[in-house]
């Protein structure tokens, strides 16, 4: 199984404040219409399947190849070709119908599921809308609703890194405000006179960036060695830290990262970035106090 910042496997999560706040209730009610393995399933599968199919329509056809990998992988294609998309969707795929392990992906992987992610929704959503039974038949929500894809990213991506530089075509805004702050520190940097490649070095020392983020913004295409997949057993805890309320992550004192993760997403579900700005600044004066 493919792991995210959160089990995927989880399908009835919940917060002890449902009770007392009713639109938190809705949000956790619709976090529990959703099967996350269905949707990650569904996403990789139609990312593959087309994938497979330009190539074999297309060859020695570069040009539309080229098209299509724009448009269907807007983040991965800048460093990784269609044969090298299709191992990783192929390695991709394996790992998440394996339930003996958990599998860790790097950021290049990470950019390749946003994608899928991203494409699969687009068509999901849309049907959803106009024959929602059909959409149900997938098994990704009850009734065929929609699913917000700007919250599933918030919630099961621990960052963007991979996405520095690019245009996100959604709100993402604890990620896009991550991101801005790292390019401020990288052009600052370079403005001191320091070169591209050791500013983007100090900006993975000073915002805890993994090393192949760090490659995926300087532009470097991935190599054999990026394309392995970590695992670990599915009996080790490695949600653990998630649940517990003395965690050194979390954000005040008694309250778990996943209980708060859950109340930040009701407070941030739908909101423009303007709007999104105003909640997170009272929630960082109020986390002063």
């Amino acid at each position: 199984m493919l792991a995210f910042a959160k089990d995927i496997t989880k399908t009835d999560p919940g917060h002890p404040e449902e009770a007392n706040n009713s639109k938190l209730k809705e949000y956790m009610d619709y976090q529990r219409s959703l099967n996350h393995e269905r949707l990650i399933f569904h996403a990789l599968d139609q990312a593959k399947s087309g994938l497979q199919q330009i190539i074999q329509e297309g060859w020695g056809e570069t040009s539309k190849s080229e098209e299509y990998l724009k448009k269907n992988f807007p983040v991965s294609h800048r460093y990784a070709d269609q044969e090298t998309l299709m191992i990783m969707l192929r390695k991709l795929v394996n790992a998440h119908n394996s339930t003996n392990n958990w599998y860790q992906m790097n950021p290049f992987y990470c950019g390749v599921v946003y994608d899928a992610l991203e494409r699969f929704l687009v068509k999901y959503n849309r049907l959803a809308v106009e024959e929602p039974e059909k959409a149900e038949q997938y098994g990704i929500a009850e009734g065929g609703r929609k699913v917000d894809f700007d919250d599933w990213v918030r919630l099961y991506f621990l960052d963007l890194d991979f996405m520095i530089g690019q245009k996100m075509n959604y709100v993402h805004f604890a990620n896009r405000r991550r991101n801005r702050a790292i390019e401020a520190f990288i052009e600052k940097q370079v403005a001191s006179g320091k070169t591209r490649l050791d500013a983007a070095k100090e900006a993975g020392d000073e915002f805890n960036m993994d090393e192949a983020s760090i490659r995926i913004l300087l532009g470097y295409e991935i190599n054999h060695q990026d394309l392995e997949l970590f695992y670990t057993s599915a009996e080790n805890p490695i949600y653990e830290y998630l649940y517990d309320p003395n965690a050194e992550e979390g954000f005040m004192d008694g309250e778990t990262l996943i209980d708060y993760s859950y109340f930040l997403g009701h407070q941030l579900m739908g909101l423009s970035e303007s709007e999104a700005e105003k909640v997170l600044e009272d929630i960082e004066k109020l986390s002063k106090h």
